[in-house]
């Protein structure tokens, strides 16, 4: 993919994130068509259409509008400011409990199992990643601090200003402490120890910085343990985006969010990288939406599974015209969190 331009690469983000956002929608879909509702249109896109086609003898629309994020099914019975057949069979409104609850989580996990097809497609093309954490053996980025005082992939980080180090917490600490100083890193390499002087980064993302990592290799792997191993990745995103939460609610860790702008030039970098990082990068991002999407917030799909939730334990249903109001506010509170994020990503810093 690197001989590609720009453009190309933008096109191959918009893509990839279309494709998450019509698997779990069409996972929405599935489940309400397999339990007899009718589903009146399922949209790639908002905003004007620019194609749309009804299949012979299909209750549902399919269409494709002109603004390529987000997508969406209308599920007959699910607005209930909408006239509505209390004896509609078809009705969302009139589904089983069961029927709705598989139908609202269906879209999530879709996301979810898609991200293992995705993953098992870049395991099959670049291999596994294979890091070392433990040996202190690094990985230099270059143009970085450590990479121009001679540091190399390999070097293995033996002190920092005379401290030994044992681990990656440890030299984070010790470099972080000396912001816009020369520090004196002794590091093994080739069985000879060799003593460098890196200055570490004062600004911005560079502040408190060498630029060095665990090192990492890529090994083969073949088709049975590609397929284990797009099992077990998935799992490890919905364990990072809910530690991830956990330790921003509870102060310990800066809020970083993405919008739109962000996150396609995410995943343009991940493509530029080669097919194999596009393909991981993609599952993991479908595994974090579908993770995502099942938390108890308004307008989400976990917010609806409370009040599906509350109607289970108390057996008697919600108002759903007070839950479409929660949900409708809860909508309005990420768009207006979305317009923010998007802002700072376009608007240059001063």
């Amino acid at each position: 993919m690197s001989s590609m331009s720009s453009a190309a690469y933008v096109i191959l983000a918009i893509l990839g994130l279309a494709i998450l956002m019509v698997v779990h929608e069409g996972g929405h879909y599935l489940a309400a068509r397999r339990f007899g509702m009718r589903v009146t249109k399922f949209s790639i896109g908002f905003g004007p259409t620019l194609w749309k086609h009804r299949p012979k003898g299909s209750p549902t629309t399919f269409q494709i509008a002109i603004i390529p994020f987000l997508a969406y099914v209308q599920i007959a019975g699910m607005n209930p400011y909408e006239e509505s057949d209390p004896k509609d069979p078809e009705s969302y409104a009139n589904a089983s409990l069961w029927g709705r609850i598989v139908t609202i989580s269906a879209g999530s996990l879709a996301n979810y199992l898609f991200a293992s097809i995705l993953m098992f497609c870049g395991f099959m093309l670049g291999g596994n990643l294979v890091i070392d954490d433990t040996s202190m053996k690094v990985n230099v980025l270059k143009d970085g601090p450590a990479y121009e005082a001679g540091m190399r992939d390999g070097d293995k980080v033996l002190t920092v200003n005379g401290a030994n180090v044992g681990d990656w917490s440890q030299l984070k600490q010790l470099v972080s402490q000396h912001t816009d100083e020369v520090i004196d890193v002794n590091v093994e390499r080739d069985g000879q120890t060799m003593k460098l002087t890196p200055r570490v980064g004062k600004e911005g993302d560079k502040k408190g910085k060498i630029f060095v990592g665990p090192f990492a290799h890529i090994e083969p792997v073949t088709a049975g343990q590609a397929f284990v191993l797009s099992l077990k990745e998935p799992p490890k995103v919905v364990f990072g985006l809910v530690k991830g939460l956990a330790r921003m609610v509870s102060g310990r860790e800066k809020p970083e969010l993405s919008g739109p702008v962000g996150i396609v030039r995410d995943v343009g970098a991940a493509a530029r990288d080669g097919a194999h990082t596009y393909f991981k990068f993609l599952g993991a991002l479908s595994a974090y939406l579908g993770g995502f999407n099942l938390l108890p917030f308004p307008a989400l799909d976990g917010g609806r599974l409370l009040f599906l939730g509350f109607e289970a334990a108390s057996r008697r249903r919600a108002d759903a015209k007070v839950e479409a109001k929660v949900h409708a506010l809860g909508l309005m509170m990420f768009i207006a969190l979305l317009l923010v994020v998007t802002w700072i990503e376009v608007v240059p810093k001063r």
